[in-house]
Parts: C-alpha cells; sequence; structure tokens
C-alpha cells in the first residue's frame, strides 16, 4: 500500500439533510487549506447542484445518470482513476439522498488501483433534526432498505443538523434514535450544517473492523443493485423564459402544504422576471427557503446566458403531468 493515499470522506444523509450546504461550508471554509476535489452524485433527473455548490476554484464532479450505490458506481471508480495523477489533497465524495452508503464504501476496497491509491477516511451522515423520525419510521415495500436507517448505521460521525428547527425534548429524542441505531458514531450538533473542517476531514475514523462485525459480506463484490423504493422518484423540469415570482411562490406554496408529506425534497435554480440573479428554490418537505442567489447562494445570470429554469421533485407518488403543467403557468 502507498503511503501516500489520498484520504476520501464520503458525506451521506437522507434527502434535504444538509449534505451541498455542508460541502459549500467545506469548501469555503478559510480552515482546511487542503486541495479538494469534489465528487456529486445527484438522485434528480435534472442536475441542480452544480448551480447550488458555488466554489469555482475546486474540481467538481458530476454523476447525475444514476445512483452512486448501484448504476454508476462504475463511473465512481473511472473519476477516481482520472483524479488520481491531479495530486488532490482530499476527496470529497456527496452520495445522493436515496443512496445505501455500504455499496459506496466498498469501492474503496475491492478495486486494486482505487485501494491503492485512496484510503477511506471517514463516511460522515448529515441528519435532519426536524424530519429524520419521519423517514426511520417509514415502512418499505418488501426487500426494499430504509436509507435512512442504512446511513445513520454506517456512520463514522453523524451531523445532526438543523437543531434550530426543534426543542430540546424532540432534540433528545432524534439523539436517542440514532444511538439505538449506531451506538458507536460521535453526534455533532450543528446549524446550517456548520463544523468545524478539523473535524470532517482527515480525521482517520472508517473501521473496517466494526463494520465486518455487523455487516461480514462487507468487502465480497457484488453486482446486485441496491433496491429503492419502487414509489419514490424523480421528476425533473426545465422550461426557458424568465418566470413570474408572485405565480411561483403561490404554486410552491400550494403544492408543498397539499402534498409537503410526500414530497421528500423539492430544489431548483429560476429565473425571475426583473431580477439579475438566479434564484434558489430548496424545500424539505412543506418548508420552503426562495431567494435570491445574489444573498451568496450561487451566481448572477452571465450575460449571454440563457435563462433556462431547473426544478426537481423527489418524492412518492408524484404527478409528472401535473407538475409539469403547473410549472408551465408560472412564465411570466
Amino acid at each position: 500500500m502507498s503511503a501516500n493515499r489520498v484520504p476520501v470522506t464520503i458525506l451521506t444523509g437522507f434527502l434535504g439533510s444538509g449534505k451541498t450546504t455542508m460541502v459549500n461550508h467545506i469548501l469555503t471554509s478559510p480552515d482546511h487549506k487542503q486541495r479538494v476535489a469534489v465528487i456529486e452524485n445527484e438522485f434528480g433527473e435534472v442536475g441542480i447542484d452544480d448551480a447550488l455548490v458555488y466554489n469555482s476554484q475546486e474540481e467538481i464532479f458530476e454523476m447525475n445518470n444514476g445512483c452512486i450505490c448501484c448504476t454508476v458506481r462504475g463511473d465512481l471508480i473511472k473519476i477516481l482513476h482520472r483524479l488520481a495523477p491531479k495530486k488532490f489533497d482530499t476527496v470529497l465524495v456527496e452520495t445522493t439522498g436515496m443512496a445505501d452508503p455500504a455499496p459506496v464504501a466498498q469501492t474503496f476496497f475491492v478495486d486494486d488501483f482505487v485501494k491503492e491509491h485512496y484510503r477511506l477516511d471517514a463516511l460522515l451522515t448529515v441528519v435532519d433534526a426536524k424530519h429524520v423520525v419521519q423517514h426511520l419510521d417509514e415502512e418499505k415495500p418488501d426487500g426494499v432498505e430504509n436509507e435512512a436507517i442504512e446511513q445513520i448505521a454506517f456512520a463514522d460521525k453523524v451531523i445532526l443538523n438543523k437543531t434550530d428547527l426543534v426543542n430540546e425534548q424532540e432534540k433528545a429524542n432524534v439523539i436517542q434514535r440514532i444511538k439505538a441505531i449506531n451506538s458507536f458514531a460521535n453526534i455533532i450538533e450543528a446549524v446550517m450544517s456548520r463544523v468545524p473542517v478539523a473535524e470532517l476531514l482527515n480525521i482517520n475514523a472508517f473501521d473496517i473492523n466494526r463494520i465486518l462485525e455487523n455487516e461480514p459480506d462487507f468487502l465480497k463484490d457484488s453486482d446486485a443493485e441496491h433496491q429503492h423504493d419502487p414509489r419514490v422518484s424523480s421528476v425533473g423540469m426545465q422550461v426557458e423564459g424568465e418566470l413570474s415570482e408572485d405565480k411561483v411562490n403561490k404554486w410552491l406554496s400550494k403544492l408543498l402544504s397539499e402534498k409537503g408529506t410526500d414530497i421528500f425534497r423539492s430544489k431548483g435554480v429560476l429565473a425571475i422576471k426583473g431580477e439579475d440573479h438566479k434564484f434558489v428554490f430548496q424545500g424539505v418537505h412543506m418548508l420552503m427557503g426562495f431567494g435570491s442567489t445574489a444573498e451568496g447562494r450561487g451566481k448572477p445570470w452571465g450575460k449571454d446566458e440563457k435563462r433556462i429554469n431547473r426544478i426537481v421533485f423527489i418524492g412518492r407518488n408524484l404527478d409528472r403531468k401535473q407538475l409539469n403543467e403547473e410549472f408551465q403557468k408560472c412564465v411570466a
């Protein structure tokens, strides 16, 4: 084994937990002083996170054609091969919120080239303190794993995020649930995914022996795909032109108030009439944030850039036709 293997941090967590916010926090922190490569995987059909990760000094690789834990594991290995000669200090892999982290971690032990050039440093799981319990308690169809449980079970550290949205009793209940699933993981409380970078990168936290105790077959390579809940899908939409802010607000508010329980995650980058900056929309169930990226969450529209509105919904039993028709009606 090479003594100079590059440490890799896998960042996981259920949809809307705050993973991309944490990536931005790491990349913009003055503390890390490292050359970081970011590998992103989105569950959504339409790529949004490229517009939400706004540090252009790092190299960012996207994988939007499938879930990293099954269909695009080969793509992950290819990207790691390409990165090796570039001598990055660390690699940060942000999984989709629907990923089972076990096959992703397994990649670093079953491929000879990856084993020689990289070492798995830590598996970090971001947990939404406000919404995680309903996902832990969700009944899944036969043969389908509960991703929220798997992500906590494999974590070396759990970042309990959005603690400002719950009271002390609710927080204590969530912590109790996390410890019941994984008694070994260190739990760090956070707001807006802000955690000292020294607690996240190059911490030598991954313990293969602990994993093997719980998953004896972990090191056996398998081509079996992770079974996603067939009721959960991604609806991605694009429309060119400028949107009416009033129409968008009314549509999203009504949609999330009526169907927010089944919409796990929603996000978009929008062109609002009369505005020079991109507007970012982000929602988790019924909670919605909507604002100009001039406030620090993105970029202004380029001089000759086409005004393309992109939006993604991920959830249960989504009506693609209805969502698309309602989105089209928001054009100014």
